[in-house]
C-alpha cells in the first residue's frame, strides 16, 4: 500500500509529469494536495493502470483532493529549454495554480529545479510509493491523453489516439510519409538513422542484414 505523506510537519503536494519521452505534443504535469489520512485501494502509478481505471481515479482525485492543478509546456518551449527543464517548468506551473499554498513538495524522479523557497524531496518511483504523487501521475497522464486525442483529429496519420505521441512504428511511418507537424518536437530525433531504417526494413522482409557500402 502507498503512503499518505512523506513528512508530517508541512502541507505537502505531490508532483509528477507525463509525456517526457514523446516525439510530439506538450509535456503535462500535475500537483496534488491530499488529506493526510487519504487512502485508496487501487491508486498507484498511472502506467500500471488501465485507461478506464485512470479516468475513474481522475474523477475521484478531483473530488477528494484538498487542491490540484494541471499545467503544460508545449513542444515549442520544449525545443527552446530542453525536455528536462520543460518538465520542471510544467511542475512549477502546476504548483503556481494550486488553490492552497503547499509548504513542501515531493517529486517523482531523482531531479528537480527548486520551486521558489519551498523544500522538496525527489523520490525515485515516487508514484508507486506516495498517494499524492500517484494522483499527480493520473491527472498529468489523463489530461495529456485528452490533448493528444484532440489533435489526433487534426492529424490522423500518426496514430496519436493510441500512441499519444510516443515513438511507435506507426508514428514514425507517419512522419516519414507526411513530415513533421507543428506539434512535433524538432529537437528530438523524429526518425531513426539510416542504419536503423535499413535494419528495420531487413527484419520486416526476413532478409539477413549484410554490410552496407
Amino acid at each position: 500500500m502507498l503512503q499518505s505523506f512523506y513528512q508530517e510537519e508541512f502541507l505537502e503536494a505531490g508532483c509528477d509529469e507525463a509525456g517526457r519521452g514523446c516525439l510530439a505534443g506538450p509535456v503535462f504535469a500535475a500537483a496534488v494536495i491530499l488529506p493526510k489520512d487519504f487512502e485508496h485501494p487501487v491508486l498507484t502509478d498511472s502506467k500500471l493502470l488501465t485507461e478506464t481505471i485512470r479516468y475513474d481515479l481522475r474523477e475521484y482525485i478531483e473530488k477528494n483532493a484538498l487542491a490540484y492543478a494541471v499545467a503544460a509546456v508545449d513542444n515549442v518551449e520544449i525545443d527552446e529549454v530542453n525536455i528536462l527543464n520543460a518538465s520542471f517548468l510544467a511542475m512549477h506551473r502546476a504548483v503556481d495554480q494550486l488553490k492552497l499554498q503547499p509548504e513542501y513538495l515531493i517529486i517523482d524522479g531523482n531531479r528537480f529545479k527548486k520551486y521558489q523557497k519551498l523544500p522538496h524531496a525527489c523520490i525515485v518511483k515516487g508514484d508507486e510509493k506516495f498517494y499524492s504523487i500517484a494522483a499527480a501521475s493520473i491527472l498529468a497522464k489523463t489530461y495529456r491523453d485528452d490533448f493528444m486525442n484532440k489533435i489526433h483529429l487534426e492529424y490522423p496519420h500518426f496514430g496519436w489516439d493510441t500512441n499519444k505521441g510516443y515513438a511507435t512504428k506507426k508514428h514514425r511511418e507517419g512522419i516519414r510519409k507526411h513530415g513533421p507537424t507543428s506539434y512535433h518536437r524538432t529537437s528530438f530525433t523524429l526518425l531513426p538513422s539510416q542504419l536503423e531504417l535499413f535494419e528495420l526494413t531487413s527484419k520486416d522482409t526476413d532478409c539477413t542484414v549484410g554490410s552496407m557500402s
